[in-house]
């Protein structure tokens, strides 16, 4: 039992998310956050509301699903099942379908191996959790209900979901503008599976689809966004003009051009800067992360990059403060606001087709990077990154730049505390990364 004063707020960058089995996604606990979402959304929506459910392709989706259902059912909420689909594909349902449904709910871990698994909640009209709706469904959780048997919600199946995801996505694009064009996608045994080689083959491209058989283990591993050398070495084989690797829930796109070169959400977020929607852009909206590459870029084209903190959502919001429409994070999260205020890789991997296409540039040459270390330490429990002993070993190791950044931050949903290590000379940044990650692993280790 996970008591109030353990953990005040369960969400965590993205949703909540964690191993299947432990707290919170225990059976149990998954039907007292059921009860808690279902009042949640009777509280803000009202008594007979909707709630559009899916999940990605991991084994526990089913029991994930089943133990919310029985907490949300509980509560009078009615559920429309979409079954597998792409966390995008349930944003845009709720973006465009506003009358069908309050509110949306994903079952995934997104990048996250087979053994997690997660919760999102998506608002009416696909807009993401606030800060105090976090914590409104985090108080609602430390709660208990009892369901309500004389007002009990029904369970539906959307049967044509993907459809209509894919319909309105194509509806953005002309017909058949990747007639001779050979691409090959990474569906990382994901949600995007059944959907990617289709929707691109509609367009006229030759499609060569790997990673498209999820057996509910297999998700992510050693493929996707995360892990594009299969793609890189599949571009290559097949003398493709492009590649595009997805993560398991589809929200994160990577791609490699023809010669086999990983570009990432950086370099994704200056092609489209390219494309008619985009060009008279003045702001995009970027993380800490992005490369310093990126800003220098954006100032030669007389644009601003302005940096939120990690995460995509932290991204939506700047972006909707700035009037932005272009924003993401090198991760491949990339998000179009005249589409949705969220990551959708199909729909950014169709946009840059698209880009590269009108310029006449599959090679996608757009400027040059700072050489980037990242380095991940697990790290047995988290302490304050401002307490002075910490503080002082990164100061010492940021006096040591001579032109870059350097930044130390703990990841949103995994154990690990994320070193970032940027400067002119990739020798000298390396130098620097793995004398600070000793430092702070032996630290950590006491």
């Amino acid at each position: 039992m996970i008591m109030q004063n353990q953990i005040k707020n369960i969400f965590g960058t993205d949703g909540i998310r964690g191993q299947v089995g432990n707290e919170p996604l225990s059976n149990a606990s998954l039907q007292r956050l059921g009860c808690a979402i279902g009042v949640w959304i009777q509280n803000k929506y009202g008594k007979g509301s909707k709630l559009l459910m899916a999940h990605d392709t991991r084994v526990s989706s089913s029991f994930v699903k089943a133990a919310l259902t029985t907490g949300l059912l509980g509560q009078g909420i009615s559920i429309v099942d979409g079954h597998i689909l792409p966390t995008p594909a349930v944003v845009q349902l709720l973006h465009y379908e506003k009358n069908a449904f309050q509110a949306g709910l994903v079952i995934s871990a997104s990048h996250n191996p087979y053994q997690d698994n997660g919760i999102k909640i998506i608002k009416g009209g696909g807009e993401k959790l606030t800060e105090q709706d976090e914590e409104d469904i985090s108080a609602l959780f430390f709660k208990i209900f009892h369901p309500d048997y004389g007002c009990l919600g029904v369970s539906t199946v959307l049967e044509n979901a993907q459809k209509v995801y894919t319909d309105r996505l194509i509806s953005f694009f002309p017909p058949a503008f990747l007639k001779d064009k050979k691409i090959v996608l990474d569906c990382a045994q994901g949600a995007v599976s059944a959907l990617a080689g289709p929707l691109f083959q509609i367009f006229g491209a030759t499609v060569i689809v790997i990673n498209d058989q999820p057996d509910g283990f297999n998700i992510n591993r050693q493929c996707g966004a995360l892990y594009p050398q299969m793609l890189q070495k599949a571009v290559v084989e097949h003398g493709a003009d492009a590649g595009f690797s997805f993560d398991g829930d589809g929200d994160r796109v990577i791609t490699v051009n023809r010669w086999g070169a990983i570009k990432d959400g950086d370099d994704i977020l200056a092609i489209l800067l390219r494309h008619p929607a985009y060009a008279h852009s003045s702001i995009v909206v970027g993380t800490i992360m992005s490369n310093q590459g990126l800003e220098e870029y954006l100032i030669s084209q007389q644009k601003i990059l302005m940096r939120s903190v990690v995460g995509d959502k932290y991204v939506a919001q700047m972006m909707s403060s700035a009037d932005a429409l272009l924003g993401g994070e090198p991760s491949g999260h990339i998000i179009a606001r005249d589409y949705l205020t969220t990551g959708d890789g199909l729909f950014i991997a169709l946009r840059v087709c698209q880009t590269l296409d009108l310029i006449n540039d599959w090679d996608m040459a757009m400027f040059a990077k700072f050489p980037q270390i990242l380095i991940n330490l697990i790290v047995p429990c988290r302490r304050d990154l401002q307490d002075p002993l910490i503080g002082g070993i990164v100061s010492q190791s940021r006096s040591l730049l001579t032109r870059g950044r350097l930044i130390v931050r703990y990841s949103g949903t995994e154990p690990l505390l994320r070193i970032m290590v940027e400067d002119s000379d990739y020798d000298h940044a390396l130098s620097i990364g793995n004398h600070l990650s000793r430092q702070l692993q032996e630290l950590f280790s006491y």
